[in-house]
């Protein structure tokens, strides 16, 4: 098991940015792919981006390409979500999740389901103002 705790969170308004950090336990954590996801009031949780173990690949929705950008540091153990232009529409709690398969290679696809990633963290709120 991977313990995760996210940190960063904050009220910002339109236009500005915030980074994303999410601290994980454990001498494996340079093996597994990580994820961003975050959930709006009374909305699902949703895929935001992920990267590979190695950090070679990231990958992202639609509606932060271009804004945000997802990183590791994995002799910290870290991931990070670097987010700018942020807009009232990403007022969410963001969290991160680890995706427990040493070394995966395969479909991107399946680092976009929630169902997938095997640890979570308990979410750190950003809150977008107009």
């Amino acid at each position: 098991q991977v313990q995760l705790v996210e940190s960063g969170g904050d009220l910002v308004q339109a236009g500005g940015s915030l980074r994303l950090s999410c601290a994980a336990s454990g001498r494996t954590f340079s093996t597994y792919d990580m994820g961003w996801f975050r959930q709006a009031p009374g909305k699902e949780r949703e895929f935001v981006a992920a990267i590979r173990w190695s950090g070679g690949n990231t990958y992202y929705t639609d509606s932060v390409k271009g804004r945000f950008t997802i990183s590791r540091d994995n002799a910290k153990n870290a991931v990070y979500l670097q987010m700018n232009s942020l807009k009232p529409e990403d007022t969410a709690v963001y969290y991160c999740a680890a995706f427990r398969t040493p070394y995966y290679s395969g479909s991107y696809y399946r680092l976009t389901n929630l169902h997938e990633y095997d640890d979570w963290g308990q979410g750190t709120q950003v809150t977008v103002s107009s």
